[in-house]
């Protein structure tokens, strides 16, 4: 996908948006990338092994085509919907994670991709957060089988942490 031809004032919006599947191939790109981050110096192997994406969360209205978007280009195959997790099909990622993807809860409810860092005290990084000045949209809330789970809100991105 190029760049558009044209004047500003010739272009349609249609111009200046992705379309739904460039959106999903992008996200799917990001995903095949998960179990790699944070190994890009091999001279340190300590590095970004503190930071480990454990959820990845998709809220779109087209749950079917977003997991078949993600079966074709990554190889994961998703499940049933889990009532635990708001209703996500979910598929296990390479580097020990999930993808779930979920129609939005309510109405306003947005389409969102959200990621969960691991963390060994959810209320200390809670804390963190806060003291780095993220506003906490979702205090820590046990989800039964999967662990605690909180989001918080950090220049107007959204974001997760995650306990087992």
């Amino acid at each position: 996908m190029g760049p558009p031809k044209g004047s500003p004032s010739e272009m349609t919006r249609e111009d200046y948006c992705m379309t739904r599947r460039d959106a999903l191939a992008l996200v799917a790109a990001c995903i095949a990338a998960v179990p790699t981050l944070g190994r890009e110096n091999k001279s340190d192997e300590k590095l970004g092994e503190a930071m480990q994406v454990h959820y990845l969360e998709v809220v779109t209205k087209d749950v079917d085509a977003a997991c078949e978007l993600y079966s074709v280009t990554s190889g994961v195959t998703f499940g049933d919907a889990d009532p635990s997790l708001g209703g996500a099909r979910t598929a296990h990622l390479a580097n020990g994670g999930m993808i779930g993807v979920r129609a939005p809860m309510h109405d306003a409810e947005k389409a969102v991709t959200r990621a969960y860092v691991l963390v060994e005290d959810i209320q200390a990084a809670v804390a963190a957060a806060t003291k780095a000045g993220a506003e906490i949209a979702v205090p820590p809330m046990e989800i039964p089988g999967h662990g605690w789970c909180a989001i918080y809100l950090q220049g107007g991105i959204e974001a997760g942490l995650w306990q087992h």
